[in-house]
Order: structure tokens, then sequence, then C-alpha cells
């Protein structure tokens, strides 16, 4: 897995639709749920006529953790739920998340770091999840 500025990811040796469902499943061991899910190649090819390859994005929440941080900032709802992207890469599957600690940055409040910290980690052994 790998963490870089504003995400963290997973290449994966696994078809688009396999790696989906394992997605789902990995988020909610982790206490997510999917709230919304954007079909983009889907619009894409509905709005444009433009063709790409599966891309989807996941809205996962943890409501423990968006409790805690709407207990904090009620504006952080603008950076909720937690984006997870499932898009296919030539003939492996790219997994990407956001990375919550970006809540911290964005919004100056250092009250967050612990709820960051929390989701952070709970996305991360999701990924790894993933990878095993």
């Amino acid at each position: 897995m790998a963490v870089v500025g504003y995400g963290m990811s997973v290449r994966l040796s696994r078809p688009f639709s396999e790696t989906v469902d394992r997605v789902r499943a990995a988020l909610k061991e982790q206490g997510f749920g999917v709230l919304t899910e954007i079909d983009v190649r889907a619009t894409m090819r509905e709005k444009l006529g433009e063709e790409m390859e599966p891309y989807l994005i996941l809205g996962a929440c943890n409501p423990p953790l968006a409790h805690r941080a709407l207990g904090v900032e009620r504006g952080i709802g603008l950076l909720l739920p937690c984006n997870v992207v499932v898009r296919a890469d030539g003939d492996a599957t790219l997994v990407e998340a956001l990375e919550p600690r970006m809540m911290v940055s964005v919004t100056g409040r250092d009250e967050l770091e612990p709820v960051a910290q929390e989701a952070a980690a709970k996305l991360e052994a999701a990924l790894a999840a993933l990878d095993g």
C-alpha cells in the first residue's frame, strides 16, 4: 500500500468487478458503509459519449467517526463521506482512498486530528486487507 499526499492506494492483480466486491467487504469490516456510488464510466458515456476504463467512486462513511468530526466542525460535512475510488488500470485494478488527515490541514482544526488518525488507520487496514 502506498500513502502519498492526499491519498492512499493499493494496486491489485484482480479483475475490476471482483475488486469492487472485496472493497465493499473490507470497508464494512472496518465499520464503513457505502452511502453513495458514482459510476464515472457510465456517466461519461451517457453525458459526453466518451469511453473510459471502469471507474467507480464509493462514498464511504463510518458513522461514529463522522459524528465525532461533526461535533468538532459542522462544516466538515463538505469533506464527507470518505471517497474511495476503484478503477481499472491495465491488467490490474487500483483502489485509492482520500487521506482523512487532509481534514485537519484543510480546516486548520487540530481537534480533528484524533478522528482523522482513526479514520486513516481504518482505511489503511481496509486497503491492506485487499492485498492479502
